[in-house]
């Protein structure tokens, strides 16, 4: 196997992410089966009990782990599902590391440094083995410089010693382009550069990332006080549109300059489908208002749109796949509460994949809105529980009806705990305790889900500790609701659709972690199209 490490340099959130899933493109279309990787340098061992607010979206994967959003943007790109070997955090690394110690697996030796290093090797060998790549692409969290991730460059640096005509460095760094000045300055990234080569690491091809594409005057002399040969410098300027990145890298020559220094020819180039979906972005003039109300779009002037980046990207796939460029609004749940009439002129309504108890009520009036309006609404996880909740109250007259997440004390508990899940709660062990992963489910033939996803059965992941009643099915089937989808068992509601509305659906699952700029969701494809009849 080949081995690319990717790392960041100056600032955070320049883009690694990003950069390792185009390559991965890239490289895919060059005919080479690639594993990516995220090390992440937090000590959680998952990204399970992470604030979003803080981190990021949390992504869960079919085999259930939840982890960094850059496994969203992996599987965008490539078009493909991963799994747990795809991800590995220090924490994770440390814990086995430790295990296997308290197992003797070390045989009574002392354990130090190295044994972490040797785990995070064996780790990046595991992804590709598992899924008998050709190349491994490993993205190393942080930036460098930082002390976090030193062990990540360490093992880097290591395979490099060992594989020295197998690795790779690809190294991402910022120019800036003061705004008082007026003029791009190089010094930030011949810094970062220089930090990698503090730990041993000498890049093989840097990513200038800037406002604009950098210019030849400080391409040579980035070069000549980094090592990098000018070729091997990239532009990575900003863009209107991520996803056209990989075809920016593949016009400058990046994946050539790749096959070569890991003695690789190119098989094939097959971006053609690809191209299709950029120039169907380009060409989206009609838009379609789409508002996503939540709770957290109220602080200061900040909106958290990477809480819930998936949502917006199925958004943008089935739009652009339709020929609409979806505007989003985001819509504090609060002020929803105060004047549900802000949500006027909206063509289409989600209340997204939540927990706890604030504004929950706004979000409640939102569902209401859309329901008696014949606004589409798609409610996601707990848009589907609080549509069932609203639909208890407002429909069949279940006064306080709620879901005991947010009352565990009210006469009508439409959502509920699950049983097997309550013990852990009493002893606040919170980490991997929902359902999580893909789960089955069964589709109600008539029903608008089964029409959309053409099918009988649909597997979808899900994220969640909280469960429809089936206590109240007989009563919402008779009032209108309709129970599309369910568990093969039929013991766990999935899917519920509301009969004479365009387009009123709830799904338990989180659908958007499965569409793909080239396979938009069936879902997201139906709510558009239901939004753009508005």
């Amino acid at each position: 196997m080949k081995y690319i490490f990717v790392s960041g340099g100056v600032i955070s959130g320049i883009g690694k992410g990003i950069a390792t899933s185009s390559i991965a493109l890239l490289l895919k279309a060059a005919g080479y089966k690639v594993a990516p990787l995220k090390m992440d340098p937090y000590l959680n061992v998952d990204a399970g009990t992470m604030n979003p607010f803080a981190h990021g979206e949390t992504f869960v994967l079919d085999d259930g782990r939840e982890t960094d959003q850059d496994l969203g943007h992996y599987e965008r790109f490539l078009g493909e599902s991963l799994n747990s070997n795809n991800i590995a955090t220090q924490g994770s690394i440390y814990l086995s590391v430790i295990q296997k110690e308290r197992n003797l697996e070390y045989d009574g030796d002392y354990v130090d440094i190295h044994n972490v290093t040797q785990e995070i090797i064996k780790r990046i060998q595991t992804a590709g083995q598992a899924k008998k790549a050709d190349i491994v692409l490993v993205e190393i969290g942080g930036t460098a410089g930082e002390y976090q991730n030193v062990l990540f460059l360490e093992a880097n640096r290591l395979l490099k010693l060992k594989k020295h005509n197998d690795v790779i460095h690809v190294h991402i760094t910022y120019l800036p382009i003061p705004g008082n000045l007026g003029e791009m300055k190089s010094k930030p990234a011949q810094m970062s550069v220089r930090d990698l080569h503090a730990v041993g690491i000498q890049p093989d091809i840097l990513l200038a990332r800037s406002e604009k594409s950098i210019d030849e005057p400080r391409k040579k002399r980035l070069s000549l006080n980094t090592g990098i040969e000018e070729e091997d410098i990239i532009p990575s300027p900003d863009v209107k549109n991520i996803y056209e990145i990989p075809l920016n890298y593949e016009e400058a020559g990046l994946t050539d300059r790749i096959l070569r220094k890991l003695k690789l020819k190119r098989k094939t180039t097959d971006l053609k489908e690809w191209r299709q979906f950029t120039k169907s972005v380009n060409e989206a003039k009609k838009t379609v208002k789409i508002g996503i109300v939540g709770k957290y779009f109220s602080i200061g002037d900040f909106t958290l749109s990477d809480s819930y980046i998936s949502v917006i990207e199925a958004l943008k796939h089935a739009g652009y796949t339709k020929g609409f460029k979806p505007e989003i609004t985001w819509i504090d749940s609060g002020k929803v509460m105060e004047d549900p009439k802000i949500l006027k002129g909206f063509q289409g309504i989600i209340v997204p994949g939540g927990f706890g108890s604030r504004d929950i009520e706004g979000k409640i009036e939102a569902i209401k809105y859309a329901r008696e309006n014949k606004i589409p609404y798609f409610g996601l996880c707990y848009g589907m529980q609080l549509a069932a909740v609203e639909f208890a109250r407002n429909v069949l007259g279940l006064e306080n009806a709620n879901t005991t997440e947010v009352n565990p004390k009210t006469k009508h508990k439409i959502i509920h705990i699950m049983p097997d899940q309550e013990k852990k709660l009493l002893e606040k062990d919170y980490g991997g305790t929902m359902r999580l992963g893909a789960w089955d489910a069964l589709l109600k033939e008539g029903s608008k889900v089964r029409k959309l996803y053409g099918k009988a059965e649909v597997s979808e992941r899900h994220r969640h500790r909280y469960e429809f009643n089936n206590n109240f099915k007989k009563d919402f089937e008779k009032n209108g609701m309709v129970i599309s989808g369910t568990s093969p068992d039929g013991r766990l509601v999935e899917i519920i659709e509301l009969e004479g509305h365009p387009f009123f659906i709830g799904t338990q699952f989180h659908p958007e972690l499965k569409s793909r700029p080239l396979s938009p969701h069936p879902l997201f494809l139906g709510f558009i199209q239901a939004a753009s009849n508005v």
